[in-house]
């Protein structure tokens, strides 16, 4: 692997040829969108004690503003005409693409996550669909080497569903851009964060049932990233009500779950769950339910053989790109947006 292509100060520690068996042993799998969620875990958890794990969840809780989209994000995308719609795609294009070359769920997260927080960091131009797809890769290229033990190649990455084809150099330096636009800051807290620090309150379950757990709760997490109203919510509280979700489908009774679960939660943050439950719930029913508003129609999803077909897809070449217009008027230097994230919650909270 050319190490060049590493950022982030990495060292690559297999030889060429141990590499080359990793990205023999990466099989393209054919992916359903919201239904490929295999259990990653193996039913024993990283936390040795409930006090690890409290101590944990209490960090993440401390942390996850600092790795949320800039305030006032959620009003652009409802003020864009296009951008909900290309950010659905491009949401879309994660998912299948982490399925496709075997990446963990945590790449597909913390792609997600980058892609919403450079987006939010430069609302002031009209967005091409092209740039939505450069960033889109520069992200699942970043969050793989950062995530995964062995990360796909930059042609790996562009070989299906995309309507536009880059050159490694232009990738390179969106990744560049991309990253001081982030602040080098990748080690970001998502909803997905947070599944195995909830789980390990269901340890007690049968090992069957707490893998069902699991998997759905990562099925209706993947859901609420392609759901752009539930941005305006922590992850904290995006986590709790898949799980609220899932434990109402799996078992009788879940209230007393939950109550113990949100202990650590103030009133405010109470009062989101229950609403973030309400759209869940719905979700369960149709995974796109409410998704079909501007920009995000049922078009995107083949329904039949017929309409499968290969697109050429447009070239773009290094010289076309200029990234200096995201370097020109960034909203807001990386990491003001823990201060500015409070504030924007105080205001909600009055309003």
């Amino acid at each position: 692997m050319n190490t060049e292509s590493l950022l982030c100060d990495e060292l690559w520690l297999s030889d060429p040829a141990s590499t080359a068996d990793c990205y023999s042993d990466r099989k393209p799998k054919q992916c359903n969108i919201l239904e490929s969620c295999e259990c990653e875990c193996d039913g024993t958890s990283f936390y040795k004690t409930k006090e690890e794990c409290e101590e944990a969840t209490v960090i993440c809780l401390d942390k996850e503003l600092s790795y949320m989209p800039e305030p006032g994000y959620v009003e652009y995308l409802d003020k864009s005409n296009n951008l909900p719609h290309f950010r659905f795609r491009a949401i879309q294009w994660l998912i299948k693409s982490r399925s496709r070359l075997n990446l963990s769920f945590g790449t597909f997260f913390n792609a997600a996550n980058y892609l919403d927080r450079f987006i939010s960091m430069h609302q002031f131009h009209e967005w091409k669909y092209w740039m939505v797809e450069l960033v889109s890769v520069a992200c699942l290229s970043i969050a793989s080497k950062f995530n995964d033990t062995s990360s796909p190649s930059l042609h790996e990455i562009q070989m299906e569903e995309l309507d536009y084809s880059f050159q490694s150099s232009t990738i390179r330096r969106m990744e560049l851009t991309l990253l001081q636009s982030l602040g080098w800051r990748l080690g970001c807290i998502t909803t997905y964060s947070y599944v195995e620090l909830l789980l390990t309150n269901f340890d007690s379950f049968e090992f069957h049932l707490h893998n069902e757990l699991t998997t759905l709760v990562t099925k209706l997490l993947l859901g609420a990233v392609l759901d752009a109203r539930l941005l305006k919510y922590q992850p904290s509280v995006v986590a709790v009500s898949a799980l609220w979700c899932s434990l109402d489908e799996l078992i009788a009774s879940s209230c007393a779950h939950i109550a113990f679960i949100t202990r650590l939660f103030n009133q405010e943050q109470k009062d989101d769950v229950v609403k973030c439950n309400m759209i869940m719930k719905s979700r369960l029913v149709d995974p796109l339910s409410n998704l079909i508003g501007r920009g995000q129609p049922y078009s995107n999803w083949p329904s039949s053989p017929v309409t499968v077909l290969l697109r050429e897809r447009i070239d773009i070449y290094d010289c076309q790109v200029d990234l200096s217009i995201f370097n020109q008027m960034q909203m807001q230097m990386p990491g003001s947006n823990v201060t500015n994230n409070l504030e924007s919650f105080k205001k909600r909270r009055k309003e």
